[in-house]
Parts: C-alpha cells; sequence; structure tokens
C-alpha cells in the first residue's frame, strides 16, 4: 500500500545548512538533528510504516511557527507537521527529506470565556486537557476521541476527529469557532473567532479536516459546553453482530438520539474485560453501550424507550449503571478498547470506514466472512450511531505474508463501506494508509479539483505532500511537485 517517495537530493545535499538556519531561528534544544534523537519521529500510530525524517523542529509561538516555515519554503524543504504522533492513517510520517514541525511545546490554554462559552488553546493542548481545565465550572469540550489522553488539538483540527459522544455533539468541525494560522510562506492568517458564524466563504470548514495540507496550525478557539445535569450508561448483549447491528438502527430510526452508542463484538469484549474488569457480558457475541444525559426523569424516559427497542431484539442481557463508578467503569472498557486488543495480539490495523447504519447487520456479515477467507482475526469497536466502523484487523508485522494480507483485508472493507453508500473515512483522515483508495471514492476530476485547492495554498507542494492523493493517478504536474 505504501511506498515512500523519492527524496530530494537538493535537499538532503544541504542537510547540515538547513539544520544551522532552524538553529538560527529556533533556540538550540529546540532542534533535532542526530539520528538517535531523531528515531522517535519516524513513525506514528501508524506503527507498521516509518522513515526517520532530516530534522525536527520545535517551535514555542505563532512567530516561530512562521518563521520556520518562511525558511523552509525558501529553502523549498518539505514540512511535516505533527502533534502527539497518535495518527492511525499516517498523517504524521515523515519522508527523508522532510522537516518534521512538532507542535508539542505549543501547548498552553490561551483564554477561557465563560459568558461566550469559548476557549483558545494552543494546538498541542491535549484534547481532555480542554475538559479538565473547564470542567471545575461545569463546561466540558465534547469532541473525546479514545486517544483524548495524548492526541493534541491541533490534530483533532486536522483530521475532524471525533468520538464516543460525538453522535449527540458533532465532531471536531462542530466544535470549532476560530483558527490561528500560518501558511506555506509564513503569512499568519486568522479565519473565524469567538462568533458563530461567518461572512464569505466558509474558510473554517474547508481547513478542518485538511490534513495539514493548506496550512499549520497554530491556535484554535473551540466551544466549550455546560455539562449535563447528570448521565448513566446501560449495556445490551446479543447473541450475534448482525441482530446486535439491526438494534442499532432500529434506535437511531426510531429518532433517538443518544450521547453516545457504541459497538463491541465477542474479541474485543473479552480483550476490554480482562484489561478493564467492567463485569461485560462475556458470553455475549455483540454488546452495545448507549449512553443519555438529562435530569433523572429524562434520562428513565429515554432508557425506558431504549430498552423497549433492544427487548424486540431478544438480548441475552441488559443493565443499566447503578452508579457514576459503574458508568465509569464502563467507558474504561470502551476508551481503552485499543490497547486492550494490543495485548492479545502482536499487531493491529485500526481501519476508519462510515456506513449508514441500515448497513450494519450486512457489513459485519460480510468483514465476518472477509477475516474467515483470509485467515485473519478481527475485533470490531466502533461508534455505531454514526456507522463509523472501526475494525481492528490482528497480524503480525514481522511476518511479511501476514502484513500483506492485513493490507489487504483492510483495502477490501473500505471498498465495501463505500460500495454500499459510505465513505473512506470518518475521524482518521487518509494520511497515506487510504490515499490509494481515494480513486473508489472519487472520480479523477473530483480528485482533481482537490488537488487544485492543495496547489492554490501550497503551490511547490511541500505541506505533508505524500499524503491523501493516490500517486500513481494523478496527472503529471501534482505527481511531480509530490514525488520530485
Amino acid at each position: 500500500m505504501i511506498e515512500q517517495l523519492a527524496p530530494k537530493l537538493d535537499v538532503l545535499a544541504k542537510r547540515a545548512a538547513i539544520l544551522d538556519g532552524l538553529r538560527n531561528i529556533l533556540p538550540a534544544d529546540s532542534v533535532i538533528g542526530d539520528a538517535l534523537r531523531l528515531k522517535p519521529y519516524e513513525t506514528d500510530g501508524l506503527t507498521a510504516y516509518h522513515q526517520v525524517p532530516l530534522a525536527v523542529a520545535l517551535p514555542s509561538n505563532t512567530e516561530e511557527v512562521a518563521a520556520v516555515m518562511a525558511f523552509c519554503h525558501r529553502e523549498g524543504v518539505r514540512v511535516v507537521p505533527r502533534g502527539a504522533g497518535t495518527s492511525l492513517s499516517g498523517g504524521a510520517l515523515p519522508m527523508e527529506d522532510s522537516v518534521v514541525l512538532g507542535m508539542m511545546k505549543m501547548n498552553r490554554i490561551l483564554e477561557i470565556d465563560y459568558a461566550d462559552r469559548l476557549a483558545v488553546v494552543q494546538p498541542g493542548v491535549t484534547n481532555i486537557g480542554i475538559t479538565n481545565a473547564v470542567l471545575g465550572n461545569q463546561f466540558f469540550y465534547a469532541p473525546d476521541p479514545s486517544s483524548q489522553l495524548a492526541c493534541m488539538i491541533g490534530g483533532n483540527v486536522m483530521m475532524n476527529s471525533g468520538g464516543a459522544h460525538c453522535l449527540r455533539y458533532g465532531v471536531t468541525a462542530n466544535n470549532l469557532l476560530g483558527l490561528k494560522l500560518v501558511t506555506v510562506d509564513g503569512e499568519i492568517l486568522e479565519v473565524g473567532g469567538a462568533h458563530c458564524d461567518s461572512a464569505g466563504y466558509d474558510w473554517l470548514g474547508l481547513l478542518t479536516g485538511s490534513e495539514g495540507q493548506l496550512a499549520i496550525v497554530t491556535e484554535v478557539t473551540v466551544r466549550i459546553l455546560r455539562s449535563p445535569e447528570g448521565q448513566r450508561a446501560m449495556l445490551a448483549a446479543f447473541d450475534s453482530i448482525e441482530v446486535a447491528g439491526a438494534c442499532v438502527d432500529a434506535i437511531i430510526s426510531s429518532g433517538i438520539i443518544p450521547v453516545a452508542l457504541e459497538f463491541m463484538d465477542k474479541p474485543c469484549i473479552h480483550a476490554c474485560e480482562a484489561f478493564a474488569h467492567a463485569n461485560y457480558p462475556l458470553d455475549a457475541e455483540a454488546m452495545l453501550i448507549i449512553e443519555v444525559e438529562g435530569s433523572v426523569a429524562e434520562q428513565d424516559e429515554l432508557l425506558g424507550r431504549i430498552r423497549e427497542i433492544c427487548n424486540r431484539y431478544n438480548p441475552i442481557s441488559m443493565r443499566v449503571s447503578a452508579s457514576a463508578e459503574e458508568s465509569l467503569a464502563i467507558w474504561k472498557g470502551r476508551k481503552g478498547a485499543f490497547g486492550a486488543v494490543g495485548r492479545i495480539s502482536p499487531d493491529y490495523l485500526c481501519m476508519d470506514g462510515t456506513i449508514p447504519t441500515s448497513q450494519l447487520p450486512f457489513v459485519l456479515r460480510r468483514i465476518g466472512e472477509m477475516s474467515a477467507q483470509c485467515g485473519l482475526g478481527v475485533a470490531n469497536v466502533f461508534h455505531a450511531g454514526d456507522g463509523n466502523l472501526h475494525p481492528l484487523i490482528m497480524f503480525d508485522a514481522n511476518d511479511p505474508v501476514s502484513f500483506h494480507a492485513a493490507e489487504k483485508f483492510g483495502s477490501d472493507i473500505l471498498r465495501l463501506c463505500v460500495e454500499v453508500g459510505g465513505c473512506l473515512t470518518g475521524e482518521h483522515g487518509v494520511g497515506v494508509e487510504k490515499r490509494d483508495l481515494m480513486n473508489v471514492q472519487f472520480t479523477e476530476i473530483e480528485l482533481d479539483q482537490q488537488r487544485r485547492v492543495k496547489s492554490a495554498f501550497d503551490p511547490d507542494w511541500l505541506l505533508n505532500p505524500s499524503k491523501v492523493f493516490p500517486l500513481k493517478t494523478m496527472p503529471s504536474t501534482h505527481a511531480a511537485l509530490a514525488a520530485e
């Protein structure tokens, strides 16, 4: 699936001069050039692929980012932005001739405005860090990826990240008000702000989810929300994944929108129970985690309606959390699912496709059939309410046959998502993982329009150039910029 782009030999030849130039801009300890210290930056959450970069630059503010970008633009150096490196699509995978622009030092919360319900943060603030900063005043930040303890808000913006509670509150794009940006040549821009809507073109919508292809985010203004009066989670267990999928569709079709509606199959249930001891039903083939919020009366009314729907599908067990501690245990298992599966398999690929909820029973059955055909295990854990699948394909990266089989299995799942009316990604982004599948979802005309947008912001294709677009199908002008 992944082939590295050819390095720009002139850049590599000027490596010492480039490092000196970066050290003239940043403090000496903010520029990394030695082989040992570069090693941690050679990969991201898609650990099957790796490449040591030319250098790493660690700016502390917008002005330093602008200076680094202006310098790299003058020298023709490619730049790969990086937050916490939790990308599961290879979005922060560097190239041999690239400078990794790490945002870890830009980790301050700049402003909290409770009256206007917003916070202004630097891109290196963690996702959970925003909620922790406002929780004492009964506010929270809604998007909550499973990696929220580590992932950074700048990366959330670039990948338009979601999370378990985004069924009700929306993904990152629905919770943004403004961005401060640095362009490829070092210009500082501001888009949106403290107001709800902006006149003119929707630049905020264009930039969110652009995967570091268009500009570097240096400040983010997010919407914060009042904490709910209360919440409760319930579990519903079923004797088949198809029946559980049908129950999900029935809940959504009824008009009920829970705060969260999560799906786990048997391999994932067992892995998470061994990890979190959440009292999950080990005899179930599939399990739903459903959370509602509001007053006690509202919770009771919603849970009663959901239980009625679940009962139509003959659950083997159902239970509602009786305490805040039990709810936390339920979510600890779900939030730790990726790590829990890592304990039972040497490696796994975490896929990310989205489908209509009506197609859940069919797609889950087909994934099971594909798993049997290729001889690789799969654990399903995903945001069922909005059809955002996360099959975890278990394989051994030290076995080339197993590795290539996992790649093909993953590609087949994503093709299936598109075939049933879905799309290639819900929240992880395209990165390098899915770039060669983009022509499965988009026509060449559509892809060329996207490339034109990329070229308008970045004419020389210096920003994260090896990501998103399939190289083999590029017109020669675009391919030359990306691969020269």
